[in-house]
């Protein structure tokens, strides 16, 4: 997905204009309408601004949602598997991450 992707991405969710944005962002419709037409990157302090108004850091715009998805079902998973174990298992498994980490 693109920065611009993502921004209207965002943009969407919240049912936001692109005027919406600029207005919440800080930033005239023209600067947005540029981004949009020409497809191209913000500059960080616009991006910056972006983020401000959607109320997200920038690292959480950069973020990938589905890494982190993924990541989140395999911790549940895990959790899952190991509640089943018994008291035995559940000690070698506990033996065997502390070896390795």
């Amino acid at each position: 997905m693109t920065i611009i992707e993502k921004i209207d991405k965002l943009r969407i969710e919240r049912g936001w204009s692109v005027n919406n944005l600029a207005m919440e962002a800080m930033l005239t419709q023209s600067t947005l309408n540029n981004l949009y037409m020409r497809n191209t990157e913000p500059k960080i302090s616009t991006l910056r601004a972006i983020c401000n108004a959607f109320g997200i850091t920038l690292a959480e715009f950069f973020t990938d949602e589905e890494f982190t998805e993924k990541q989140e079902n395999n911790e549940k998973e895990l959790s899952d598997r190991f509640s089943k174990l018994t008291d035995t298992q559940k000690k070698a498994i506990l033996a065997i991450l502390r070896s390795i980490t």
